[in-house]
C-alpha cells in the first residue's frame, strides 16, 4: 500500500440504477399489456360484427320461407278454386248467351233427303245446342261463329249452307234470340274423316272470346 489508496474490493461492485431497469421491465409490461388489451378489444369488435351480420341472413332468410311457403299456399288454393273443363251437359255462358251442348254424333255423310239435301266432304259432325238469351237485349245467334277444335288444336268453321239446306230444326242461321228465350240447334261441322274430336268453342258473336266445351270425353 502507498500512502491512503484504498486497497481495492473485489465482491462489492456498483449495483446498475434500478430507475434503467424498472424502466426496462415495467416498459415490457406495460406494451404486453397494451397489445393484449388492443388485441382482446379488436376480437370483441369483429365478434361483435359477426354477430351482428349473422342476424340479418338469418331474418331475412326466415322471411323468405315464409314468404315462399304464403305464396305456394295461394297457388294451391288458386288450383282448387279452378273449375274443371266443362263437358257435355254443363252450362257455360260468353256473352248474352248461356249454352249447353246436350249431343254429338259424327260419321254422317249426308244430311238432308234424296231431292234436297248436302253430302259431306270427308264427314259431318253435329253439335246439338242449347242456347239462352241471358241478356236484357235481343242477340243473334250464329251458327258461323262457332268453331270445332280437333285434338291438335285446329279450329274448324261450320257450314251453315248445308245446315240450312238440310236440317230442318238446326236454328243456327241468323237466328234472333230475345232476352229470356231459349232456342235448341245444331251445329253442322264438314271435317276429314279421320278427325279426332276434341271440343267445340261456343260465341254469342264472332267478336267474343269464346267459350270451350270439350267433346272427347
Amino acid at each position: 500500500m502507498h500512502g491512503n489508496q484504498q486497497p481495492p474490493q473485489y465482491g462489492h461492485s456498483q449495483p446498475y440504477p434500478q430507475t434503467v431497469i424498472v424502466q426496462k421491465k415495467g416498459g415490457g409490461c406495460l406494451r404486453a399489456v397494451l397489445i393484449g388489451a388492443a388485441v382482446l378489444a379488436g376480437l370483441v369488435v369483429v365478434g361483435g360484427i359477426l354477430g351482428g351480420g349473422g342476424e340479418t341472413p338469418t331474418g331475412s332468410g326466415d322471411t323468405t320461407v315464409a314468404e315462399a311457403s304464403t305464396s305456394a299456399k295461394k297457388r294451391t288454393e288458386s288450383k282448387r278454386a279452378e273449375p274443371e273443363q266443362a263437358g257435355i251437359g254443363d252450362v257455360v255462358k260468353d256473352g248474352k248467351f248461356s249454352f249447353k251442348a246436350t249431343k254429338v254424333e259424327t260419321g254422317v255423310a249426308r244430311v238432308g233427303d234424296e231431292y234436297l239435301g248436302s253430302d259431306a266432304q270427308g264427314q259431318y259432325i253435329l253439335v246439338h245446342v242449347t242456347v239462352k238469351n241471358i241478356g236484357d237485349e235481343a242477340q243473334l245467334f250464329s251458327g258461323s261463329s262457332q268453331k270445332l277444335i280437333d285434338s291438335r288444336n285446329r279450329k274448324y268453321d261450320t257450314d251453315s249452307g248445308a245446315a240450312a239446306l238440310g236440317l230442318k230444326n238446326s236454328n243456327a242461321f241468323l237466328n234472333n234470340i230475345n232476352p229470356g228465350n231459349t232456342v235448341k240447334g245444331i251445329l253442322l261441322f264438314d271435317v276429314p274423316k279421320d278427325f279426332k274430336i276434341k271440343a267445340v268453342e261456343l260465341h254469342d258473336s264472332i267478336f267474343s272470346d269464346g267459350v270451350t266445351v270439350a267433346l272427347n270425353s
